[in-house]
């Protein structure tokens, strides 16, 4: 097993030079000596894990410099954690004791197949952030930027994104329309939630559908819709439509998490409210409302993103003076391939994830406030 996993490894790094099968030779040696070595002699295993660690980055290092050293590092790491896994028989440390070696079988490659499926759903996520600091106008990861030499790095790519009047320009279109598109996918999906709440509502199921529609009909189709009809109603090619169009596909987003913050509020509540004489609307603002609040905000930053990511709608509904800042990347894309692109991806994501780790801590904290243990 140990030589199978540096084999992997060699095959990799043996690609980066045109001859894979030398380096899964030399992989199926490096595992089958190491996984020897340290199950023989090495019984400390954070002693062998950090020696395995340092030889390897050594080893790169010599091949190719301080990129070779960072990927040495992982290499060793990954093997060196691959060879205890399996000969101190840790693989078994997650199902009972009691398990057959089919289930046990069975729950390690559903563990692995779930980290091989998130590894290829982030891994084109993080290679565009290296590329954005390319010192080269090329989409390609050179030399000198696989050896890690500063020279090969340049932030000439996020200063052309400042300095550009038409980047700047998509950039105050976007924090112009998102915005004001979340105030109102919040006001209108709130309430939506708040009202198919209640189960005296008829044709709720039916409505709810009709109001998540948005999110489950493909977007071309909802896009060549808003053009029809906002062509017709005067709002295509508007600030305004753009808003409309973006509000409406944000609010499923609130419908979804407000309806789930809803289902744990407790009715008693708002009934002993009204009990004591307060009206409907004071019983929302200083009841329902602080209760609901991190799933209100979860839903307003999900139409957010919504809102600042998406491109096709406001292709068919908006206008130049519209060109939002998705607008300009896909623009960039067809006429002139900039590396300028891979900055403003590398901002986006960075926003997205801090609006994402918002939305996990509102989770929690919604959670905590209904007596649940956040998960």
């Amino acid at each position: 097993m140990s030589a199978a996993m540096g084999g992997f490894f060699g095959f990799l790094a043996g690609n980066t030079a045109d001859n894979g099968l030398m380096g899964f030779v030399i992989g199926l040696i490096y595992g089958a000596v190491a996984g020897f070595v340290l199950m023989s002699f090495v019984p400390n295993r954070t002693a062998g894990r950090l020696g395995l660690i340092v030889l390897t980055a050594v080893v790169g290092f010599v091949l190719g410099t301080w990129g070779g050293a960072v990927a040495g590092i992982i290499v060793g790491a990954v093997v060196s954690w691959w060879i205890y896994w399996i000969g101190r028989g840790d693989y078994r440390s997650g199902v009972p004791i009691y398990a057959t070696a089919g289930q046990t079988l069975w729950h390690n490659t559903y563990l692995f197949i779930c980290g091989f499926i998130f590894f290829f759903l982030i891994a084109p996520i993080i290679t565009i952030i290296p590329l954005s600091f390319n010192a080269e106008n090329f989409f390609t990861f050179t030399p000198e930027m696989l050896a890690l030499d500063p020279d090969g790095y340049s932030l000439k790519h996020y200063r052309d994104f400042f300095s550009n009047s038409d980047w700047q320009s998509a950039m105050w279109n976007s924090l112009k329309i998102a915005p004001v598109a979340t105030i109102l996918a919040v006001g209108f999906g709130t309430l939506a939630a708040i009202g198919l709440s209640q189960p005296h509502v008829p044709f709720r199921r039916a409505i709810m559908a009709v109001l998540i529609s948005p999110m489950i009909v493909p977007l071309i189709i909802s896009a060549a819709g808003m053009y029809f009809f906002y062509s017709r109603a005067g709002l295509q090619g508007t600030y305004l439509g753009v808003v409309l169009a973006h509000a409406a596909l944000g609010i499923p987003f609130v419908i979804i998490t407000v309806t789930a913050t809803l289902v744990g509020f407790d009715r008693s509540l708002t009934r002993a409210s009204a009990n004591l004489g307060a009206d409907p609307v004071t019983t929302f603002l200083r009841i329902q409302m602080p209760l609901i609040l991190p799933g209100v905000i979860s839903g307003g930053l999900f139409a957010f993103i919504t809102s600042f990511d998406e491109v096709v709608v406001v292709l068919f509904v908006g206008s130049a003076q519209q060109k939002t800042l998705p607008w300009q990347m896909f623009i960039g894309l067809r006429e002139q391939i900039s590396p300028t692109i891979l900055a403003v991806a590398t901002i986006l994501v960075a926003i997205s994830i801090a609006l994402l780790t918002t939305v996990e801590l509102l989770r929690r904290r919604s959670e905590r406030l209904r007596g649940l243990s956040p998960s």
